[in-house]
């Protein structure tokens, strides 16, 4: 594969993901591909594969929903909207141009693949401002190599347009953000002439956010650093702050999703939140939500639907899909069909019931379900559980595929085999490995020993202290009391 990247070689870098083998010859002008019609088309169909990082670090290639793809397409063509206008260019021409370039638009979606693999690879779907941030530092690396004709690179792809001098090298594409970094790490740490931090800086500072991790945030997102303090950054803390969050959250949620200072409140945030709250998530908890996973506010109402259609398909009511949502809020990030509906599948197949697990613990639908369901469930299998056993387990407690089989499922069964219990117990009270071994388990199963009586595990581990003691005394005064029936 060459190396340098101009507009042509960057294309047969991309061309070259996708398994494609292109003949190329040397002119005066750059480098003119030889594409056949039929290799053209192909490239259309193949836009809708995706680059997966594999566990080894491999490439491989993997279908990419259809109705994904569609979405993406339609975001990639808003981006590519906003770029024109910010460039002059009028609606009209803008909307024109974007008609016209199909396999640009299929080329833009292909980048987000390959830039985001990781986060595809879990199932998880691109935000708004995520896709903005991917595409429009490489629009203006094209911008700045091909000037005023960008439009007609955009429209000919991928074909280059025909020039009259050589089309310029285009630096590799990793180099304009590091750049951009370094700028934007340096603008929030410059002082002035009388040894002060920039406004915003020192008000964040204010907040609990240390330098150093103001610094980080700007790494990942240089944008930050260009915030306004008055504009951006005070009306969304105070908004925040209105809502009850603590003002020690702040940080953290702004570490987590620093994209919210640059989203208007009037225009995006607040209405999002009414559609949200139309949707039933609890407005008294958005302190809560938000702190819980701040990107909820950038998805697209679109992605919200599609979630939610699936909660209703899944059984759930419409009252307990807002309990679901506000819960567990990150459930929009994952893709209805690459996460949510494999793993609901899945779950349907040990018999659990799937709508009463997805409003008790909705993060299980997080897991991986090969890294994480799989071996739980072959865990269970191996000590003699049936899977419709398995399924009663899961169904009565959804927390317990989300637990370590080394820290807490293996150590804590082994104990369990000191106890003298049958194995059912488990059946019947799953909750057994939601408590503290050391803490919990071990010192009140000491004390039932201690006291030669036999409780019920239940009765062992989810009573309060003093009502265990009760149940403890009372318990040894009626086997007392038995004992004393027999003399």
């Amino acid at each position: 594969m060459i190396k340098s990247l101009s507009f042509n070689s960057h294309l047969l870098v991309m061309l070259g993901n996708f398994g494609f083998q292109n003949s190329r010859r040397a002119t005066s002008h750059g480098f003119l591909f030889c594409l056949k019609d039929q290799t053209i088309t192909k490239m259309k169909k193949d836009a809708r594969l995706r680059v997966d990082s594999e566990l080894d670090g491999s490439l491989s290639l993997r279908v990419v929903p259809p109705t994904l793809i569609t979405a993406e397409k339609e975001e990639a063509k808003a981006v590519l909207t906003l770029f024109f206008k910010k460039q002059g260019l009028s609606n009209a021409v803008a909307a024109r141009t974007i008609n016209k370039s199909d396999l640009f638009i299929d080329h833009l979606v292909s980048r987000l693949h390959s830039v985001h693999k990781s986060r595809y690879l879990v199932g998880r779907e691109l935000t708004t401002l995520e896709i903005r941030d991917a595409l429009i530092p490489y629009l203006e690396s094209l911008l700045e190599e091909h000037g005023s004709m960008l439009a007609d690179v955009v429209e000919n792809f991928p074909h280059p347009p025909i020039k009259d001098k050589p089309i310029t090298l285009v630096s590799p594409p990793d180099s304009a953000p590091d750049s951009k970094q370094v700028k934007a790490v340096s603008r929030v740490t410059e002082t002035s002439p009388a040894g002060m931090l920039r406004p915003q800086v020192v008000y964040l500072m204010e907040l609990g956010m240390d330098l150093e991790k103001i610094k980080l945030i700007t790494r990942r997102f240089p944008a930050f650093a260009y915030y306004s303090l008055e504009g951006k950054i005070k009306p969304i803390v105070e908004f925040l702050l209105e809502l009850g969050v603590p003002k020690s959250d702040i940080p953290i949620i702004l570490g987590k999703r620093p994209q919210l200072c640059g989203i208007s409140l009037s225009e995006n945030l607040i209405p999002t939140m009414t559609f949200l709250e139309d949707l039933g998530v609890d407005k008294k908890q958005w302190a809560k939500v938000i702190y819980r996973f701040p990107a909820l506010l950038t998805y697209s109402r679109q992605k919200f639907k599609t979630t939610v259609d699936f909660l209703y398909e899944m059984g759930l009511s419409s009252e307990n899909v807002g309990k679901v949502l506000t819960r567990c809020p990150t459930i929009i990030s994952y893709s209805v069909e690459d996460k949510l509906r494999p793993t609901a599948k899945y779950f349907r197949s040990l018999g659990a019931d799937v709508s009463l697990l997805l409003l008790r613990c909705p993060q299980t639908f997080g897991l991986s379900i090969e890294a994480n369901l799989k071996p739980v469930t072959q865990f269970f299998i191996e000590r003699g559980y049936t899977l419709e056993e398995i399924g009663t387990m899961i169904s009565r407690y959804g927390a317990l595929y989300t637990f370590s089989l080394a820290d807490n499922l293996i150590p804590k069964w082994d104990f369990f085999l000191t106890m003298d219990y049958s194995k059912s117990e488990l059946v019947k009270f799953p909750q057994y490995f939601g408590y503290s071994l050391e803490e919990r388990i071990k010192p009140r199963i000491a004390l039932v020993k201690k006291a030669g009586v036999r409780l019920l595990l239940n009765q062992i581990l989810s009573l309060s202290s003093r009502n265990f003691e009760n149940a403890l005394k009372k318990k040894m005064k009626q086997q007392q009391q038995q004992l004393t029936d027999q003399v």
